[in-house]
């Protein structure tokens, strides 16, 4: 049996953004998955796309939901995790457009033993204003059709937009954590399962895509390259808060210290939270 794919996107309060994210799911041509939209508080105009995007999508479309306490990306990723129904969870993020094979691709680099660290092409602020203020579908843009783009200064790269079958050469560095896109990342279900999921420790942004990484690679899951592959295209964005990092760069050292490969605040503490009865998650109906 082909197994479904969990696409877990993550969102707070750029209704926009997301917006354009699940109409490039919406034309998928692998369409064997499901969407899930890992929510960190926002209000109701973002309820309001997925609930619309629910109806449009030809694939089921589910909301996971969390009271807005700063940002809580490891845990709202979690929450999402916990309502998804694949065997295989791809991450991305709430400003990351999808071309139309991006499912496809990550279908094909899934591996058991393996997890996958995707690729990004990042657009400009510019570019990024005006696609979005012309709901400009460029995620069915062919490769060549990003040259002038790329000329422009519009995207800050052009060949990872490329698809080359690099087979082995996918494996070279399968114990590197560092480099990896938190944005673009594939995970099967049971090794989430087995790390305990994201560590809900991390509050703030940065280090939890490290995190995972490492507690990954240390519980025998290798790191496979998804370059000229799973290219998405990453909407311009203000720099997120950067005042937690240097707490996060701390706990990471903790980390690095020492062998744990499970999470400290991990999908357990969800399942916690639905024996105890606590709000988890709502659904787009």
């Amino acid at each position: 049996m082909i197994p479904l794919i969990s696409v877990i996107v993550a969102t707070y309060n750029r209704p926009q953004a997301l917006d354009a994210v699940l109409r490039s799911l919406s034309t998928q041509t692998d369409r064997n998955f499901e969407v899930v939209v890992a929510d960190d508080g926002s209000d109701a105009e973002t309820a309001a796309v997925i609930t619309r995007w629910s109806r449009q999508m030809g694939a089921p479309v589910k909301h996971a939901w969390q009271a807005d306490e700063g940002f809580r990306l490891a845990e709202i990723r979690n929450r999402a995790i916990r309502i998804s129904g694949g065997e295989y969870c791809v991450f991305l993020d709430g400003d990351c457009i999808a071309r139309p094979g991006f499912v496809a691709a990550h279908r094909r680099l899934m591996e058991p033993g393996w997890f996958v660290a995707g690729t990004r092409v990042l657009l400009s602020a510019a570019f990024t204003e005006r696609v979005l203020a012309g709901n400009i579908e460029f995620e069915k843009w062919q490769f060549g059709e990003w040259l002038a783009p790329r000329s422009r200064a519009d995207i800050n790269r052009w060949l990872p937009l490329a698809s080359l079958p690099l087979g082995k050469l996918r494996k070279l560095t399968p114990q590197r954590w560092r480099g990896g896109r938190g944005s673009n990342m594939a995970f099967w279900r049971a090794d989430l399962d087995a790390v305990d999921g994201f560590d809900g420790a991390f509050s703030g942004w940065g280090r939890e895509d490290s995190d995972i990484f490492i507690r990954m690679i240390r519980n025998g899951v290798r790191r496979k390259s998804g370059i000229f592959a799973t290219a998405m295209l990453h909407l311009w964005h203000v720099q997120a808060d950067r005042s937690k990092l240097a707490a996060n760069d701390r706990q990471l050292e903790a980390l690095l210290a020492d062998a744990r490969v499970r999470a400290q605040r991990g999908l357990s503490h969800v399942i916690t939270e639905i024996i105890l009865g606590r709000p988890q998650s709502r659904r787009a109906s």
